[in-house]
């Protein structure tokens, strides 16, 4: 069956909820525990922080039951109240809070006195660097959001900030493994990031990792953030620079596992749109730089497939965005505003960009849907999307049209994921 233009919008509510579908994190934690992991001849501890970090608890609880001897779970958004084993606290993201750092706190006194006999299950997932943080002295919560703040706005990208972080924490970088020490620690891991580096992934906190002073100097001295910073955060940068932490050894009794990923859901997002009569042509899962610039290569890539049939390329990542305007959206909003203007005129080609975690930027939004006929719709209304480009201001643009795709908070985060579909 030959797929047809006027079903689209069906077509990539198919594909979204498969991609979401295979990003689901209860679902790869019972996927990804087996009974081997979980011998232990004491206490079973469950800490853990992030977006999925809500389902990827209770999915534990679920298959641990009585075994939890405790646990401490920071999430963005809280699961019904009821007897459980693992604490839960709302943290902040993508700004810490008082929450994040009670969290922090929480999980540093819950791992006191831990034996060689005990199993600590740490469950991390996307936003688990600004939901759960202990910061070195000296450090507050205001120069920490005023840190989140200042990096966001910058255009660095993830694994660039969360170098700062790590310097400036005592559970980012192999800090919450240190904790633990010296029981056996086994980390679940949705990955939100690119390539999927564990050290990465909510900055890291149970792989022991180097951070090299010279890194941190090139970082601050590319966006000019001795410009920007509190006070106290370059304080604590510059003795982290003269004075670095001694490297932690190699610890055998750490493993660090990936459940679940951005390529995942690309490839189940794939398998539906070859059910939906789609030839598949392009999948990635590595894509990067300015959300406008690449938004723009995606939309080119989708003109040069047209003229042999149906076809679909799906591009996974996540883009940056500097910020040049004082308007409001997020890098998937930004990237279709671009593809669109891009995309204007060609027939029966469409685009979708999505936040697989239901948020992109300080929005509602989840990312936005194009087609050809998107920009000359938009100047019917009197707007000129060159200059909600310029302002940073897509989210006014797509809600003014009605194409914003809304999915609320999902319980899942393994990046962006773009949908492309030509149909002739």
């Amino acid at each position: 069956m030959t797929p047809a233009f006027k079903e689209y919008p069906l077509h990539l509510k198919i594909l979204r909820e498969e991609a979401l579908r295979a990003a689901d994190p209860a679902a790869a934690v019972r996927r990804g525990l087996a009974g081997a992991d979980l011998e232990c001849r004491g206490r079973m501890f469950v800490v853990g922080a992030g977006k999925a970090g809500a389902a990827m608890a209770l999915a534990a609880e679920e298959m641990l039951g009585g075994r939890i001897a405790a646990g401490v779970m920071s999430v963005p958004a809280l699961p019904p109240q009821a007897e459980r084993r693992v604490k839960f606290i709302l943290g902040g993201h993508p700004v810490p809070t008082e929450g994040s750092l009670s969290a922090g706190k929480a999980a540093a006194e819950l791992l006191e006195g831990t034996t060689k006999e005990d199993l600590v299950l740490v469950l991390l997932s996307g936003g688990g660097s600004a939901l759960m943080e202990l910061p070195r002295p000296g450090i507050r919560l205001g120069d920490l959001q005023a840190l989140t703040g200042v990096l966001l706005k910058s255009g660095a990208a993830i694994h660039e900030i969360n170098l700062l972080r790590m310097a400036l924490s005592l559970l980012k970088g192999g800090g919450l493994a240190r904790l633990a020490h010296p029981a056996r620690v086994l980390t679940l891991i949705v990955s939100d990031v690119i390539g999927d580096p564990p050290q990465t992934i909510a900055s890291g906190p149970t792989v022991y990792r180097e951070t090299p002073p010279a890194e941190i100097c090139a970082i601050l001295e590319k966006f000019r953030l001795r410009e920007s910073l509190p006070s106290a955060i370059l304080a604590s940068l510059d003795q982290f620079i003269a004075h670095p932490p001694e490297p932690a050894p190699l610890d055998s009794r750490v493993e660090n596992r990936i459940i679940a990923s951005n390529r995942s859901a690309g490839e189940a997002a794939a398998a539906a749109a070859l059910r939906l009569g789609f030839r598949m042509d392009f999948l990635a899962d590595d894509w990067r730089g300015e959300a406008r610039d690449a938004g723009r290569r995606f939309a080119e890539m989708l003109i040069r497939l047209r003229g042999r049939g149906p076809a679909c390329c799906i591009a996974g990542g996540e883009t940056t965005v500097t910020v040049y305007g004082k308007g409001k959206g997020g890098r998937n909003l930004e990237a279709a505003l671009a593809a669109a203007t891009v995309l204007d005129g060609q027939p029966e080609t469409v685009l979708a960009t999505l936040a697989t975690d239901g948020v992109d930027g300080p929005t509602d939004a989840a990312g936005a849907s194009v087609d050809g006929r998107t920009i000359a719709r938009a100047r019917r209304l009197g707007m000129d999307p060159h200059r909600y480009l310029e302002e940073n201001d897509s989210y006014p643009f797509f809600d003014a049209l009605g194409d914003i795709v809304r999915t609320g908070l999902t319980g899942t985060n393994v990046m962006d994921l773009w949908t492309g579909l030509v149909y002739q």
